[in-house]
């Protein structure tokens, strides 16, 4: 896996942990009614799941432009 690869990677654990961080924290300090906390963990996730989704098509696109540039011939100038 290339550099850019690698880092993508660490990015997209990056934001998982602090999406799951971020979660656990907000359910121990919610100071709403547990059905509140259910809806809004719900509208959450729903907007974290697009989110991922987006990223992870970023990512995979960033990729196969890589993997295409490395496919290219490269022509040097005279």
């Amino acid at each position: 896996m290339s550099e850019q690869g690698k880092q993508a990677v660490k990015m997209a654990a990056m934001v998982a942990g602090s999406a799951a961080i971020g979660a656990g924290l907000g359910l121990l300090f919610a100071p709403q009614t547990g059905a509140e906390t259910r809806r809004e963990l719900n509208r959450y996730a729903k907007k974290a799941q697009v989110q991922a989704t987006r990223w992870s098509r970023a990512i995979k696109s960033g990729i196969q432009e890589v993997a295409d540039r490395t496919k290219r011939p490269v022509v040097e100038a005279a």
